[in-house]
């Protein structure tokens, strides 16, 4: 089975064509400054193929277009014909309190998203467009929605109700979401695997670290989320890239009224602004802080500890909430490959019985575990893989 995994924001298009029992990835690529100028590239045999500016695509419609007239071309196409894609994947952001699981897109799925649109401005209506263009260039064609937020559907009220008037839950669906969702299930799956759990979850205790240029933490009970980080939006928890995490509300109101900032030049500073490069003052990006702190740069330096800090505070939190933990997993960017991150992160940790091995640390991008022989709590390294969780979701509801 083949089956085409999209996952479309405002302007551009990210997509790859995968066998969902294997994981195998025949072909991918991204559509990027759809409705400007057009930039698409497209990888088949672990080559880039295409690498094209100018692209014509005012809407995603004509990017998808681009993405099946380069799987089918006579030359390096990887199929014959779209016949050959059994169905179409979509990542949506926001599923709200709706969606406990993937689904398959009908109309009411469509106005589902829709509504949540006020969840998710910025990702939900771009989400839609991707599935309405595969619609309309792959008509008839089985698509199925897979939703960041579901797989945090399972935390008990205590989790995701915050301490506000409770109306503007009732009323307004003002609640703890949380994200990256996708890729804590398929950690979550793979950990019980590498517990040797998989058929017998219940009494697990994981923390899976999402760290990368947007982080969050998932407390995972007997297999399922108990907490996360992440909010109402994904601005909250840790310290990210650019996103200030958890912070005082009063810092808000206290700036705002100090600079005559609006709501929207505020929240601009707050996601874009704030985080590890808001600190630094120096990069987003955790590689060139690692450079510069090595150079004596204290802002820097100040920044990757308050990340490693707050990281490690949320692990202890989870721990406590969760009455242990018998794994604590990293994942993505900064866990797979930050080898020196995540020894300044598991130090001060040796209180849970979690002890790091420093030549088995000496790893990145692939699945280990690095706990030493007599540490209490394994501690893992596995690279994230949403979009096979997405293919496999895929075809599992389009059969």
């Amino acid at each position: 089975m083949k089956v085409l995994v999209i996952n479309a924001g405002s302007s551009s298009l990210k997509y790859q064509l995968m066998d969902p029992e294997t994981g195998a990835v025949s072909a991918k690529g991204l559509c990027e400054r759809i409705g400007i100028d057009g930039k698409f590239t497209y990888k088949a045999g672990g080559k880039t193929v295409i690498d094209a500016a100018d692209v014509a695509m005012p809407t995603h419609a004509e990017g998808i277009q681009a993405v099946l007239d380069a799987l089918v071309n006579p030359e390096y196409g990887v199929i014959a014909s779209m016949d050959e894609i059994d169905a179409v994947g979509h990542r949506v952001l926001h599923g709200g309190a709706k969606f406990t699981e993937s689904c398959l897109v009908d109309e009411a799925c469509k106005q589902a998203i829709r509504d949540c649109i006020p969840l998710g401005p910025l990702h939900n209506p771009a989400n839609l467009m991707g599935i309405e263009a595969c619609e309309k260039v792959m008509p008839g064609k089985p698509q199925v929605a897979v939703f960041d937020t579901a797989f945090h559907m399972t935390m008990p009220a205590e989790a995701y109700t915050y301490a506000i008037p409770y109306e503007y839950y009732e009323n307004d669906q003002v609640r703890r979401y949380g994200f990256h969702g996708t890729s804590h299930r398929y950690i979550a799956e793979r950990a019980l695997a590498m517990l040797g759990r998989t058929e017998t979850p219940e009494g697990t205790k994981i923390i899976n670290c999402h760290l990368g240029n947007g982080s969050s933490l998932c407390a995972i009970k007997d297999g399922k989320c108990v907490d996360t980080t992440m909010g109402l939006g994904p601005l909250a928890g840790i310290p990210m890239g650019t996103r200030c995490g958890d912070i005082d509300a009063t810092i808000m109101e206290y700036l705002m009224g100090r600079y005559g900032y609006d709501i929207g030049q505020m929240m601009n500073i707050l996601n874009k602004k704030s985080g590890v490069l808001g600190i630094s003052g120096v990069s987003s990006d955790f590689r060139d802080l690692e450079a510069a702190e090595k150079e004596g740069n204290a802002r820097a330096k100040l920044a990757l500890d308050k990340f490693f800090y707050e990281v490690r505070k949320a692990i202890g939190a989870y721990a406590a909430a969760m009455g242990g933990v018998d794994a604590i997993v990293f994942t993505a960017g900064v866990g797979e490959n930050g080898i020196a991150n995540r020894a300044r992160i598991m130090k001060g940790l040796e209180y849970l019985g979690a002890k790091i091995d420093p030549e088995k640390n000496n790893t990145r991008g692939v699945e280990a575990e690095i706990s030493t022989a007599d540490s209490k709590v394994k501690i893992f390294v596995i690279p994230t893989n949403e979009e096979l969780m997405i293919a496999k979701d895929t075809a599992r509801l389009a059969k």
